[in-house]
């Protein structure tokens, strides 16, 4: 479980790929000494299970089922990645729960810088409408988010100039692919308003 707060910026070293599958290294200057094998670290959006590591790096395996539903594919070497390790008993929960667990991609329609900020227009895959709700929160490559407002087919976030330089966002521009995840309160609420209906 995490809190879609970012702790670091990783950076891309190597990419392997095999049959379909990727093994994917990051170099990070996150302390990795407690990061054991095995533990999971959300990267930009997707939990992923860390098989190997060194002082300055760590190694995840991304299997083909992973590449389909995510933007890992076009990552390439020096792709920044944002990163937070799960979280541990008496950790800060500032942000709101998240999995990991990509529900889609979806694509930035518009960048506005409005002062010092910067609003993000982003598409709303259709079955992911419902789940998306003004000042409701979602994570956008493992950036949790507050929406402004929504229609039924794009959703405003703005970003302040904090999140602007502490996370890939800086990095965007319009067209381009971002990991979307809906808030597990929406995703329980409508799931659970679904079996009343059908009750």
């Amino acid at each position: 479980m995490f809190t879609g707060l970012v702790r670091e910026i990783g950076v891309v070293r190597s990419i392997i790929k095999s049959r379909g599958d990727m093994r994917i290294e990051i170099g990070t200057l996150m302390n990795l000494s407690s990061v054991q094998l095995g533990a999971s670290i959300c990267c930009s959006g997707c939990c992923l299970t860390v098989v190997d590591k060194t002082e300055s790096s760590f190694s995840v395996d991304v299997s083909n089922e992973t590449l389909s539903k995510t933007i890992i594919d076009a990552w390439q070497i020096k792709t920044r990645i944002n990163l937070e390790p799960s979280l541990k008993v008496g950790d800060d929960m500032g942000g709101h729960f998240v999995s990991g667990h990509v529900d889609a991609t979806t694509k930035i329609l518009e960048i506005k810088e409005e002062g010092g900020s910067y609003r993000l227009k982003i598409t709303i895959p259709s079955a992911l409408r419902i789940f998306i709700a003004e000042k409701g929160s979602v994570t956008i490559d493992g950036i949790s988010l507050t929406v402004n407002d929504v229609d039924d087919t794009s959703f405003n976030v703005n970003i302040i100039p904090h999140t602007w330089a502490k996370t890939t966002l800086s990095d965007r521009q319009v067209g381009d692919e971002v990991n979307i995840e809906i808030d597990l309160l929406a995703r329980y609420a409508v799931n659970m308003l679904n079996k009343k209906d059908e009750a």
